[in-house]
């Protein structure tokens, strides 16, 4: 059967890319907990290929779908993808294979991606839904970014949470959260920007010395911020990046606030994922965020 499949995924390569594919060697990829990811070399191609079960196919072409998307913001590199399908009881999704190495050039990531985002439209949220890691991210349209991230982001999680088996304390201070969320915007409005979606440190690199390259997206069109958000949480790209992305497109002075807010989505996900304690992060951010929300009532 893995012979069967690898045999199936040359000849869907070969039918993409419209040149016979014939595998030399197969190289495991690490990085990922949801995926397994390989290297594929031919005798003059090469290929990154991503594997999981059947019922996975939809998450791959989502992902499919997001990288076209965000290359048609024609701002940064990504890898692009060529073809994915199902062979038995597997799914695969074929991209280009990107010699990744490194951190970006942040002067140049911060003006790359600052012009990624300034392609915006009208309304929040996509064409369909998607993944945030393996947990399910409704992207439901919407015209106002507050009702999209407070249905779509904040209480589906916290919902999620409660299946799984967090605290009513958590639940109950998070949905108080939620329906106070208007005043963390004071003053601030947001257009609906191309986002990635889940830019952590883990999902941006670099090519030909320094050259930015962002992968494993989440896609949808939202806030800006919510992107530079998430690349705080698990390390930093650093201030020469954040300024560089501030040339291009300016970051407003609320976000030193509203980073807590976007953080707790991926907080509360992780929770959803792994368990543990995130949950106490969670809800110490949540906490946090109810004293601001609690300072702007007061004014």
């Amino acid at each position: 059967m893995v012979k069967a499949l690898w045999q199936e995924i040359e000849a869907q390569i070969s039918a993409a890319s419209g040149t016979r594919f014939s595998i030399k060697s197969k190289q495991p990829m690490g990085g990922g907990s949801i995926n397994e990811a390989f290297h594929l070399q031919g005798l003059s191609d090469e290929w990154f290929v991503k594997l999981n079960s059947r019922n996975q196919l939809d998450m791959f072409a989502a992902e499919a779908e997001g990288l076209q998307a965000l290359a048609s913001a024609n701002a940064i590199q990504v890898p692009t993808p060529l073809v994915w399908g199902i062979h038995e009881n597997r799914s695969f999704l074929v991209m280009e294979y990107l010699p990744i190495s490194g951190a970006p050039d942040p002067e140049r990531f911060g003006h790359a991606l600052a012009a990624m985002h300034l392609n915006t439209r009208k309304r929040f949220g996509w064409h369909r839904d998607n993944t945030i890691g393996s947990t399910p991210q409704i992207n439901a349209e919407n015209d106002d970014w507050i009702s999209f991230w407070r249905q779509n982001r904040l209480e589906y999680q916290l919902q999620l949470a409660q299946r799984h088996g967090a605290s009513s304390q958590l639940f109950d201070k998070g949905m108080a959260l939620a329906a106070n969320i208007a005043s963390l915007f004071s003053g601030y409005t947001p257009v609906a920007s191309i986002l990635h979606g889940d830019l952590w440190s883990g999902n941006w690199g670099a090519v030909d010395r320094g050259t930015p390259v962002i992968f494993d997206p989440a896609v949808y069109y939202g806030d800006h911020e919510t992107d530079l958000a998430m690349m705080t949480l698990f390390g930093s790209p650093g201030t020469a990046f954040f300024s560089s992305y501030h040339e291009v497109f300016p970051i407003d002075s609320g976000f030193e606030v509203r980073k807590t807010l976007y953080n707790l989505y991926h907080i509360l996900n992780h929770f959803n994922l792994f368990g543990g304690g995130y949950a106490h992060q969670a809800e110490a951010m949540i906490d946090r965020l109810m004293e601001q929300v609690g300072r702007r009532a007061a004014r």
